[in-house]
């Protein structure tokens, strides 16, 4: 594994433009450092700062932070699929298993990898929450602060099944801008069939087969925080209650998906002439 994967951070150390887009993968998240400080000036007559409004209090926090910092993942999911679109362009895909490298293990060396960074990214955001919490949080037992850690477990699945989707779609047009597309493509075709669904069956029944979905899956692993901010400070408003937890079960459906790109990324590689 450790080979593999070293192999692979060569390639993509070396080439400057992988570099700058993985920097900025991993800055983006400390500007959830920069949310926790903003202050909103309302019409000059007062000033809202949102590290003293408690939405930064333990547990709230972890799934704030991973709410946000999750939609910086399109970053690195340009690394990825590069990784795809240059072994093809500059034909090192073919030069690898001519050296010895097996297709499996090719496929293998991008997953490590997808698995690495998501890794290092979850442990920023840990300790990026952790200091922001430990800040602001009128809380600090430890039974409370830790209470919502799936969140952070959470966030790492969805990092790791998102970036092996983009794994796929690059193998599957080899090409990195069609294969960002395709993510636009899948998104749309899911919300269609979702409509389809809704105009045939009742809206509830087809909301929880769309929640299977790829994309969909990933999304509810980690659902918006708004409401739930809102219920905290408006406890008596009942019509705002939904289910924010994380669930083993959608973890499950979203690992579920992660293995089957990684295997139909083999697939295309192994069926595929070079």
């Amino acid at each position: 594994m450790l080979r593999l994967l070293n192999l692979e951070l060569q390639k993509l150390l070396l080439n400057r433009s992988s570099r700058v887009l993985i920097f900025i993968s991993f800055v983006l998240p400390f500007f959830v450092i920069l949310l926790s400080s903003l202050k909103i000036n309302v019409f000059g007559l007062f000033t809202l700062e949102l590290g003293e409004l408690g939405v930064f209090n333990f547990p709230i926090i972890w799934h704030l932070t991973t709410f946000f910092a999750s939609q910086f993942k399109f970053f690195f999911a340009i690394v990825v699929v590069s990784m795809i679109g240059n072994e093809y362009s500059n034909k090192t895909i073919k030069q690898n298993l001519i050296d010895g490298l097996s297709k499996k293990e090719f496929i293998m060396s991008k997953f490590y990898t997808i698995v690495f960074f998501s890794l290092i990214s979850t442990v920023l955001i840990f300790f990026i929450t952790l200091s922001i919490g430990l800040y602001y949080s009128s809380y600090t037992e430890a039974s409370i602060i830790f209470t919502d850690i799936s969140y952070i477990m959470a966030y790492f699945v969805k990092l790791v099944g998102f970036f092996s989707l983009c794994l796929f779609f690059g193998m599957l047009v080899k090409r990195s801008a069609f294969a960002l597309a395709f993510l636009f493509i899948l998104f749309i075709v899911e919300w269609i069939l979702y409509a389809i669904l809704s105009s045939n069956i009742n809206s509830d029944m087809a909301e929880r087969i769309q929640n299977f979905f790829p994309l969909k899956s990933m999304y509810k692993l980690i659902d918006q925080p708004f409401q739930r901010i809102t219920m905290s400070k408006f406890p008596d408003k009942s019509a705002m209650t939904y289910d924010y937890a994380v669930h083993s079960y959608e973890i499950i459906i979203v690992l579920c998906w992660t293995a089957l790109f990684v295997f139909l990324s083999y697939k295309l590689l192994k069926n595929r002439d070079l």
